[in-house]
């Protein structure tokens, strides 16, 4: 007479661990993405959200870059809150979408590596093969890029010189100056960082930028050209921070409308983790307004 009730024990102990835990309705795809440019195939990981199985409208798209010495699985797997992503995803119906982009290739497309090609692997290959696997909303009005540290900068970079791909960009602790003199960091890493900029772009130019054209304190005059709404954040412990008021200071400037934010924090994990909510909530609003959300 005892078994009945062992079984009925068990059987609400279970219920109980299955309620304990969070509900993922969201799903996660991992995609294999061909680049011709490249002439290999890289990946990307693919937050769907729970209302994709269910509504038949097409869905606003977050393109989101990984840091430095990173890959396509970092904002998966790296935030102390692993379901981060699957949360945000459900929570704004939006699907997030985190591509490899190569350990060091700051999102260029490099003049001297054949296979970086980062520039038109995001903006051209990714773009039309997630376009094509999903239902998704294939206009500017419904994509949005942003990045952390090396991502952050890719996301700058990429959406101002294609403005016509994104409704709004975003950087969190982004590298802002790739001038490694600017970065607050042991000489070795500053070093062997100038060395890859070397090896992809060639000898740096004198003066406190480098590499004009490639890094984002040169190409304020562009974001202002192309009114892009963009919002970007770091925290005061960043090694990075010099950089980022920086270029607040020249879009401050020129005029540039843009949301800068400083709080505390450094270049970690529990900073992005706290960044990324602000950032969605900046860029639902604009989504909202352009009227390809999902309720």
């Amino acid at each position: 007479m005892q078994l009945p009730k062992t079984i009925s024990t068990v059987k609400v102990f279970v219920l109980a661990c299955l309620l304990s835990f969070p509900s993922l309705a969201a799903r996660v795809d991992t995609l294999d993405v061909p680049s011709t440019s490249m002439n290999r195939t890289l990946r990307a990981a693919v937050i769907l959200p729970d209302r994709y199985r269910k509504a038949k409208q097409p869905f606003p798209v977050l393109y989101l870059l990984h840091g430095g010495s990173g890959n396509f699985r970092d904002w998966l797997t790296k935030t102390p809150d692993k379901t981060l992503l699957h949360r945000l995803a459900d929570q704004y119906n939006i699907i997030i979408v985190t591509p490899d982009g190569d350990p060091t290739s700051y999102y260029f497309d490099s003049p001297i590596v054949k296979t970086s090609q980062f520039e038109t692997f995001i903006s051209k290959e990714l773009i039309d093969k997630i376009d094509n696997s999903y239902r998704t909303v294939r206009e500017k009005k419904g994509r949005i890029i942003a990045g952390l540290s090396m991502g952050g900068h890719g996301a700058m970079y990429i959406s101002s010189r294609h403005p016509e791909l994104y409704a709004a960009a975003g950087s969190m602790s982004g590298v802002m100056n790739i001038n490694t003199a600017t970065w607050k960091v042991p000489a070795d890493f500053a070093k062997s960082r100038a060395e890859n900029f070397a090896k992809l772009l060639g000898p740096a130019k004198e003066g406190d930028a480098p590499y004009p054209g490639f890094t984002m304190v040169t190409l304020t005059d562009q974001l202002k050209a192309n009114n892009l709404p963009l919002i970007f954040d770091i925290g005061v412990d960043d090694f990075l921070i010099e950089g980022n008021r920086e270029i607040h200071r020249l879009l401050m400037v020129n005029k540039t409308p843009h949301d800068y934010t400083e709080r505390p924090g450094a270049h970690t994990w529990e900073y992005w983790e706290n960044a990324l909510p602000y950032q969605m909530l900046f860029f639902n609003k604009i989504l909202t307004a352009n009227q390809v959300t999902i309720r």
